[in-house]
């Protein structure tokens, strides 16, 4: 599943990988998508980001726009939920910047409500238990 929002001369695209109950998510856009953050969480665990170098040293930012996502669709999340956020706006202008909260709250809501409508239908695994060991 893929959605994606353009404003001020830009699009920025959130694409969605199910993996049983757990979820895949690349949040990228702008002249050079890439993976600048990845964001974890689950449902009642802690948003945990890392953040990767960019080309001059700085770390990347793009944690801005996955935690913001993150913290929208955390309570509907059927299973665990990495994020991986990257993207790149060539001399990107105030007004770039401003509209890229309101661009990853769209992409969050359009995940929230997919995540409302979608079944997360999968086997439940089995484990041995304390007595069992492998044969």
């Amino acid at each position: 599943m893929k959605f994606s929002v353009t404003q001020e001369n830009y699009t920025m695209d959130l694409e969605i990988f199910v993996i049983g109950k757990d979820l895949f998510v690349t949040v990228t856009g702008g002249d050079t998508p890439h993976i600048g953050t990845v964001t974890t969480l689950t449902k009642d665990t802690e948003i945990q980001t890392i953040r990767y170098p960019s080309h001059d040293g700085r770390f990347h930012k793009d944690d801005v726009l996955a935690v913001r996502i993150a913290k929208i669709v955390q309570p509907f999340l059927p299973g665990s939920c990495t994020i991986t956020a990257g993207v790149h706006v060539n001399h990107i202008s105030k007004k770039q910047i401003a509209v890229s909260s309101q661009m990853a709250k769209k992409l969050g809501e359009d995940l929230k409500d997919w995540l409302q409508q979608t079944s997360f239908d999968s086997p439940e695994p089995i484990y041995y238990s304390d007595s069992e060991n492998p044969q």
